[in-house]
């Protein structure tokens, strides 16, 4: 699709957890921002594919992504991007917690 000019759009964002997000601890949120940004602007795509195959065990996943369905938009795109670096377009904190978003191409 994308050779074909499709736009490829993922949502979602760094942190997801509804349940923690008022508490107001915020070490999780940034951990994982900082390791998911990391992962993401890797130059080499298969080592990003390789981290983000293996998101799970980066620290404080399960505590930012409970359930991985709010994640997976981010694991489409960066597939669909090829040999194209990803690179943040936004960062911010939410109710103290790390937020950020990616691109790619």
């Amino acid at each position: 699709m994308r050779d074909d000019g499709v736009l490829i759009l993922g949502s979602g964002n760094s942190f997801h957890n509804l349940r923690t997000f008022f508490d107001g601890e915020a070490k999780a949120a940034a951990g994982f921002d900082a390791w998911l940004t990391d992962a993401v602007t890797k130059p080499s795509p298969e080592e990003r594919n390789a981290l983000l195959a293996q998101w799970s065990a980066a620290p404080f996943a399960r505590a930012c992504h409970p359930r991985e369905e709010h994640l997976l938009p981010l694991m489409v795109v960066a597939g669909a991007a090829g040999a194209d670096v990803g690179r943040r377009v936004f960062h911010d904190a939410v109710m103290g917690k790390a937020i950020s978003g990616f691109a790619f191409g």
